[in-house]
Order: C-alpha cells, then structure tokens, then sequence
C-alpha cells in the first residue's frame, strides 16, 4: 500500500470518529530527499540504495577536490564551482576568458596536487568534427575531438591558457592521479583508424601541470565505435609502480603497468574482475586501501545477460552492457585479494534513466566517500554517501 492510500484511509478514519479535524492535519511529500517504498531504499532519482548508502540530494557530479581552506571545488559547464558548505551551495567563476573557443566534455578529471595546483584534463567538444561513421568500412575518418589540460595556481579563481595534448577523437579522459614523486598523470584515449578502433594513452607531467609527456599508446585491436580498449582508472600500488585498469568488451578488466610514472606501459592481460563494456574507477583511500567501484558484467546472482554488438559496428565481439546496478569491493593488498563485491545502487521501475554507469569517487573525509555518476539527463545521476568501515567484512 501507498503513502498516499495509508493517509487517505487513515484520513477518513479520524473524520468519522470525530477525533480531529481535517485543518489540523498535516501531510508531506518526500522532496529531494531517499523515501522508503515497499521495503526499498529509493533516491529521488528512484534508484534503488543500500541499506548503509545514503543519498546526498542535489550535489553536482563532479569530479571534486578539497580546496586548502576546506572548501570543495568542482568543475560543471565552463565554469568551475566552489562549496563552503560541502556542496549545498556554490559560487561559480569561469574558466576560460574566451567562452566561445571552449566547451568541455562531461568526461572530465580534476586533482589538486600537493603543490596547491589544480589540473583539469578535458575534451572540447567546441572542436568536435567528422564523426561520420561508415558501417561499410568500419571507421569515421578524420573524426576529432582534441584533448588539453588547463590549470589553477589559485584554487580556481583564475585559470592559465589551455594547453592541447591531442587531437585525436578523444572517447573519455577518465583519471587523473599524483604519483608519490609529484608527478602527474592523466589517463586519455585515441582513436585509430582503418579500422576504427580506440586506445588508451596517458600523460605525464613533472613540472605541476606545466608541460606534458605521451606515453607510448596502448593498442590492442578492435573494430567498431565502441570497440578495442578505452576509459582507463589509474592508481600507484604500494612498490611504486601505476596499475591500470582499461574497459573492454572482454568481459573483464584488462591491466597494464607502468615502472616509470605512466611514461611506458606493458604487460597488457586480462584480469580475473568481471566487468561491463563500462568504465570503473579505482582510488587509493586515506586508510591506504584501494576502493573500486563499477559495473559487472552481469546482474547480481545471474550467470549471464543480454549481451550486444559483434557485428563490427559498435565492436567485433559481442558483450555486456549492463549498467543495472552499481558495485564497490575494497582491496587491502594492492587488488591481489578483493573484498566480496556489494551493489551499492540500482535501476528501479522508478529510475529516471535506465543505466548507472561512469562513477566518480571522491574521500570527502578518511573514510567518507561521496559517490557520483557521470551522466545528469533528467536529473537522474546517482549522488550518495557511504562509510568505508561499513563494506569492509562482505
């Protein structure tokens, strides 16, 4: 029974006994705000929460960093946004002096190295050109989306000249990270051509931002739109190497390290994470813990789902794309061992859009993660807060 049935009867229920009268009553509706329905936990976007994940109505998507004064910044638009009251309100200042020569991508990654600059990588699809698919030859030639890095010496009152990294159809920038020496190093994509496939590349700088070197560009085939390895999460293991961890259409993750700050990258193979045609996103946590949180390959308690593509269009292989439900698993020994996957978020018949995909993590407080999915379309992105201590003996 409904909310709303249960008032309704008790309603007419005190109306008859005489009890009180109807102008004493007052009923409010859930607004922007986690209800319970028929035993679920639902956000406002009415996706489906665990019992120990709580929503954080109206946050913006991300990503984040913690400003040194404490307040948090975010970039939305061409504009980037900072919170004093840990993203309940934001004041706003642009980016870019000249609007028009700019628009960037969604897919973005932001840091704030331990220098006090902060670094965003973006796409800009104000240059977006050529997409042209061509099922017969399986490409788009000439396809663009450039990628550059633009920083702040300020905390993002003010930002410096965007500087190009790429021109290459860029599918996603999707991580940013400072090695232990201050490096840092942001994972990118290109795409290559004849057949249209996507690679994953990384940049690294050693001077806070101020110029870039491309590692070599990792590639292992492919033929399609969607095919061949993308949308890399990058993180430093304990001996000082970078692990990565690339979506595929495989099935699972693949993997490569880098021995020298991301500048070369080998050992390409395929992990044993079962994983979506979707991107996941490793973090190393305050408690030196790594945290991943991303999509399976198939639904919980299911061996199997619908799978798509194969026909050289989107990929040459046929593979999910299930984005249903959101997990997160924690690693104490540098993703050797791998506490037991929890959905942490699902769709729902009440769900405004249909998939929840491209997380976002950010360690608000040690301990404290604010989870965030990429995409914002009806207001349906997931924004919710979980406790680390809370998923650690699954």
């Amino acid at each position: 029974m409904t909310h709303k049935s249960i008032f309704c009867k008790t309603l007419r229920l005190i109306i008859a006994l005489g009890i009180l009268s109807i102008s004493s009553l007052a009923f409010s509706q859930p607004n922007a705000k986690t209800v319970q329905k028929g035993g679920n936990k639902l956000t406002s976007s009415g996706y489906w929460i665990h019992d120990k994940v709580q929503e954080i109505p109206g946050l913006k998507t991300g990503p984040f960093v913690r400003l040194a004064n404490g307040n948090i910044l975010t970039v939305e638009g061409n504009k980037s946004c900072i919170s004093k009251d840990e993203g309940k309100t934001w004041i706003e200042r642009p980016i870019f002096a000249d609007t028009a020569r700019f628009d960037i991508r969604i897919e973005r990654a932001l840091i704030r190295t331990r220098d006090g600059v902060i670094v965003l990588a973006f796409a800009n699809d104000k240059e977006k050109a050529n997409w042209n698919w061509q099922n017969d030859i399986a490409d788009s030639p000439g396809a663009t989306i450039p990628t550059y890095a633009v920083r702040s010496l300020d905390d993002g009152k003010t930002w410096q000249e965007p500087q190009k990294l790429h021109d290459e159809w860029t599918g996603a920038n999707r991580d940013i990270i400072e090695t232990r020496n201050g490096n840092i190093v942001i994972s990118s994509m290109m795409m290559r051509h004849n057949p249209g496939h996507h690679t994953v590349v990384t940049y690294t700088s050693k001077t806070n931002g101020l110029n870039w070197t491309r590692s070599n560009i990792i590639d292992l085939g492919g033929v399609g739109h969607h095919s061949g390895v993308t949308e890399a999460t990058i993180e430093q293991l304990r001996d000082g190497r970078l692990w990565m961890l690339m979506r595929t259409n495989w099935g699972v993750f693949w993997e490569a390290y880098s021995e020298n700050e991301g500048l070369n990258w080998k050992n390409f193979k395929p992990t044993k994470i079962s994983a979506s045609s979707a991107p996941g996103l490793l973090q190393r946590l305050k408690s030196g813990r790594l945290v991943l949180v991303w999509n399976r390959a198939n639904p919980e308690g299911k061996n199997e789902y619908t799978l798509s593509g194969g026909d050289g269009i989107s990929s040459e292989v046929a593979h999910s794309n299930h984005r249903g439900e959101l997990s997160v698993m924690f690693s104490d020994d540098d993703g050797k061992n791998w506490s037991k996957p929890v959905v942490i978020a699902k769709v729902t018949d009440q769900s405004k859009v249909k998939n929840i995909a491209y997380p976002r993590v950010f360690e608000a407080n040690p301990g404290e993660l604010w989870i965030t999915t990429t995409y914002a379309s009806f207001g349906g992105y997931l924004s919710v807060r979980l406790y680390e201590k809370d998923f650690l003996n699954n």
